[in-house]
């Protein structure tokens, strides 16, 4: 019984609270085709402090990530490591090596910057994949379940 009341006391400590559901751009169109819901598209790299921070200050927020959870789909793409051909749209994007490094297709066709993307980059796509929302940087967590009350309000 002390071990279990220990576990419980050290759960919020170890990150085992509630944490955004990420998805893949492959699993999107499964998804879609069950229940219809807006897209968040969260593009980041690995040497981004910002997004470093963000993703901590954004999962730290339980009720952005109830927000996030229950009304959207997520996915947390990472524009320059991820290798793998992309279906999007009904297109193929494909990763662009440029000697050690590289950035995949489907970032620079999300970005308003063809030639080099913000980070982090948030795109909100409606039911319908159409553009709702396009944010360049920090998205604060205050502004962002503004706009994703704003959103999903239009679907319930």
């Amino acid at each position: 019984m002390k071990i279990l009341i220990l576990f419980l006391m050290l759960v919020p400590f170890f990150g085992l609270s509630q944490k955004m559901r990420e998805g893949t751009f492959s699993e999107l169109e499964t998804l879609r085709n069950n229940q219809k819901k807006p897209v968040i598209i969260h593009l980041y790299t690995g040497w981004c402090a910002i997004c470093k921070i963000e993703s901590f200050n954004l999962n730290k927020d339980k009720e952005l990530v109830t927000i996030i959870n229950d009304h959207f789909y997520f996915i947390n793409f990472e524009a320059e490591k991820t290798k793998e051909k992309i279906h999007f749209e009904g297109k193929e994007f494909h990763y662009l090596p440029n000697g050690n490094s590289g950035i995949h297709e489907l970032a620079l066709a999300l970005s308003k910057n063809k030639s080099q993307p913000v980070y982090p980059l948030w795109i909100i796509l409606d039911a319908n994949q159409n553009l709702v929302y396009y944010h360049e940087g920090e998205f604060k967590p205050e502004k962002m379940k503004k706009k994703l009350e704003e959103i999903s309000a239009l679907y319930n």
